[in-house]
């Protein structure tokens, strides 16, 4: 007899699994669930709380649940307002406004200490919409790099367990070797996947778009703590784009514009191989003198 073998599911889709809760709101007229229960993954741990990129997709996850969803999402934005606490945590999206072809979310996610005390530890909103084909133009332009083939996968951090969920290339700015205070530019360029690869999607997508590590560590060479206040994600693509884009890799620009009074932001561009933009990301990252 042939035996069947069940591989496990992704990493990553274990991490954005959302259950129903049933909690239930009456609006329009008629009840509508909006609540999830999830968890933190002990893949994608950092050094405080998860990785910012995965409770990013967690959030958007829960829009993209939703049954009251109308078309993909365009833009994301997710704010931290404290570390998650390892374990579970519950997912509130509503959708506020729902116009012909554009729908409006508020997105929190909170956790319940030992006292029972239930506190918000972040908020976003959503827009989705029903695109139509339209003229269209890149006014962007794809950084010209080595193939990702050719580039050496940069060596596994075994003290944080999130870089190990994904397949870093750099092509230019990398992580200072030497923390000596010796000031460079701040830019980032490398090719990224989910390790072990996985078809591209929204929610996965918009984790790449926080792979980047903090620019004030490649601007100053000084390893200092640094914390994700603000992220922003624009789609530039559909679900079918994303989708065509397999398992390939993403080439990730980073940089970033000001750094003033403890706060500095960051800018980045994701392209497929194919040479598509397919997101634009924009931070604002706390630092500490």
């Amino acid at each position: 007899m042939t035996k069947t073998t069940v591989s496990a599911p992704h990493p990553l889709d274990q991490a954005l699994a959302l259950d129903p809760v049933v909690v239930t709101a009456h609006e329009h007229g008629r009840e509508s669930t909006r609540h999830w229960q999830g968890r933190t993954h002990p893949g994608y741990m950092n050094m405080v709380g998860p990785f910012g990129g995965i409770t990013a997709a967690q959030a958007l996850n829960a829009v993209l649940q939703h049954p009251e969803l109308l078309g993909e999402p365009i833009s994301f934005t997710a704010n931290f307002a404290a570390a998650l606490a390892e374990g579970a945590f519950r997912a509130e999206a509503r959708p506020v406004r729902t116009n012909r072809s554009t729908q409006h979310w508020t997105v929190t996610l909170s956790q319940t200490d030992a006292q029972g005390v239930e506190s918000v530890v972040l908020t976003a909103t959503a827009v989705t919409a029903k695109r139509r084909a339209t003229w269209s133009a890149v006014d962007a332009v794809m950084p010209e790099v080595p193939r990702p083939q050719s580039i050496p996968r940069v060596p596994l951090i075994r003290a944080v367990a999130w870089p190990q969920r994904y397949d870093m290339r750099p092509c230019a700015g990398q992580v200072p070797t030497e923390w000596n205070g010796t000031e460079a530019d701040s830019v980032t360029q490398l090719w990224m996947r989910d390790e072990p690869p996985r078809p591209l999607d929204f929610c996965s997508l918009t984790a790449l778009a926080d792979v980047f590590y903090p620019r004030v560590w490649r601007r100053r060479a000084v390893m200092t703590p640094v914390g994700t206040v603000s992220m922003t994600v624009y789609f530039h693509a559909s679900a079918d784009e994303l989708a065509a884009t397999g398992t390939d890799y993403l080439l990730g620009h980073a940089r970033a514009q000001s750094f003033f009074n403890g706060f500095f932001d960051q800018s980045a561009e994701l392209w497929n191989e194919s040479g598509h933009l397919l997101a634009t990301t924009h931070q604002i990252v706390y630092f500490k003198e």
